[in-house]
């Protein structure tokens, strides 16, 4: 049995398979575009190498899409049929474990698995960072948090990927709210680690979240090398960058962002597609006009609407879907939330609450029933949390419950939620808080009829 970078057994036979591997683990660490094809070349020298069978089923879960579902599928028949041809270690068998557990609907018992791992072996980032990932689409940031803090120690100065341990750290304290300590963290991963993308983005996070626009900008720009080798995550950091141009009242350059970058190729990743319709939803609450650029996104997501995999990203091709006004679509999505709602299921719960009525408030607001979309918005607001993503990402739905409850004349229920996401930005107003509460303001000072 020979051990890899992250001191972990894997059941190779030879080191250059080993430093494939390696080279796999390093790049998926990284968010690089060589993942997939560092794990196919381990898989063709290897075939009855289990965990790397596994690692692809776990890797296409994460994408989020229904077809990928049946990819993760074969992977796992695969993984058990070579675990039956040879003797696994038990790190081995609870990644096959895990993606069994994620394809039967408990996310959490794949997280569990990865835990026992970690427990045996806490120098394992790659095992690490499939656990912080999973956690990231339950909305589980507290998990982060203590998943990452106890495998901390075994990361020492010695350690090779301790800098991409230091990343998943920044960002679990960025979204616990410990800006200060995310940023110390992030900007010391990125000095082990220069490539460690998911660390810029967690300090960028950090500049969003405290309203410094400007240091976040410059980040970005100054440190290319942590994110330019990047697969598609590269388009999420030029999504950031835009999101501080228009804190800078810079609308002009987000909007050129969106073409240049964000949306240079049209790709169908759910990733994607929250980091544009996002986006072109805050522009056109800033009152920009942002053209047909609905119509490229609406075109993809109607083709989604039966995916059910990801309430956050079911969500954001409602965006795509109320933003180019697609009847049709809306309804078969709107159709197969109720019937996702009634079953169980981790992520089925999630479309019970806060998912349907989550849609139902976007779709109110697309038809400017402003009450009833910020009745609805506001009664998923409390579970917002649960359906993954980031505080930044989720912003867009609370951007749009204010904007519905100021068209509603709700200003003192508005005003509670404002103060509340100031709260959780520690007190620091950006441009979008400084305008809302001065609408409340003007609201307030004009006679009642």
């Amino acid at each position: 049995m020979k051990y890899d970078i992250c001191q972990g057994p894997v059941s190779l036979t030879t080191d250059d398979a080993v430093s494939e591997w390696n080279s796999m683990v390093h790049a998926f660490l990284a968010h690089g575009t060589a993942t997939p094809t560092h794990l196919g070349a381990v898989l063709k020298s290897h075939p009855d190498f289990a965990m790397g069978h596994a690692a692809r089923g776990l890797f296409s879960m994460m994408m989020g899409r229904k077809e990928l579902v049946t990819v993760a599928q074969e992977a796992a028949a695969a993984a058990h049929r070579a675990a039956g041809n040879s003797a696994i270690s038990p790190r081995e068998r609870a990644w096959i474990d895990a993606l069994d557990h994620w394809l039967s609907g408990s996310l959490s018992g794949a997280v569990t698995e990865m835990e026992k791992i970690l427990s045996q072996n806490p120098a394992d980032t790659l095992s690490a960072k499939v656990s912080h990932a999973i956690r990231f689409i339950l909305g589980d940031a507290h998990g982060m948090r203590r998943s990452i803090e106890r495998v901390l120690e075994a990361h020492d100065e010695d350690h090779p990927l301790r800098g991409f341990a230091l990343g998943c750290h920044a960002f679990a304290l960025e979204e616990t709210g410990d800006y200060e300590n995310a940023e110390k963290a992030g900007r010391h991963g990125l000095v082990l680690v220069p490539q460690d993308s998911w660390g810029l983005h967690a300090v960028t996070h950090v500049y969003d979240m405290t309203a410094r626009s400007g240091d976040g900008i410059r980040m970005i720009e100054d440190h290319t090398s942590a994110w330019d080798h990047c697969n598609n995550f590269r388009y999420h950091v030029w999504w950031h960058k835009a999101l501080l141009h228009m804190d800078r009242g810079e609308l002009d350059v987000a909007l050129g962002l969106y073409d240049a970058q964000i949306r240079a190729d049209k790709t169908d990743d759910y990733r994607d597609i929250s980091n544009a319709t996002s986006l072109l939803t805050r522009l056109e609450l800033e009152g920009v006009d942002v053209g047909p650029r609905w119509d490229e996104l609406a075109d993809l997501a109607q083709n989604r609407t039966e995916d059910g995999c990801v309430v956050f990203a079911d969500l954001h091709y409602m965006l795509a879907l109320t933003g180019a006004d697609r009847p049709d679509a809306i309804a078969e999505m709107t159709d197969r939330f109720a019937r996702d709602a009634a079953c169980d299921g981790e992520m089925q719960s999630r479309y019970a609450d806060p998912g349907v009525a989550a849609l139902q408030g976007l779709n109110a607001f697309a038809e400017a029933r402003y009450d009833t979309a910020f009745a609805n918005l506001a009664a998923a607001r409390p579970a917002m949390q649960t359906i993954g993503g980031s505080h930044a990402q989720r912003d867009v739905f609370e951007r749009l419950t204010i904007d519905a409850g100021l068209r509603a004349g709700r200003y003192d229920a508005t005003e509670t939620i404002l103060l509340d996401r100031l709260d959780r930005r520690a007190g620091n107003a950006d441009r979008y808080t400084t305008s809302r509460m001065e609408t409340i303001s003007r609201a307030r000072r004009i006679p009642a009829q």
